[in-house]
């Protein structure tokens, strides 16, 4: 693959480890994390917002539909 970058005339853009604003995957979650749990919350103690960050994860990973898989 690098061999064909090169070959070409192109180059591949560098992501800074530990900037996970230029992951698309990374960014895709996040939104979803702020627009499916955090905007529709208030959170009154620690415990209770990783109870409830907890099951969303749960939730996300397992029970929803992936778009993927049809």
């Amino acid at each position: 693959m690098r061999n064909w970058i090169t070959a070409v005339g192109a180059r591949t853009a560098y992501i800074e480890p530990g900037s996970p604003w230029e992951n698309g995957y990374c960014e895709s979650f996040n939104a979803r994390f702020r627009d499916e749990l955090l905007d529709g919350e208030i959170f009154y103690g620690l415990r209770e917002a990783q109870i409830l960050i907890e099951q969303w994860r749960k939730h996300y990973n397992t029970k929803r539909p992936h778009s993927a898989l049809g």
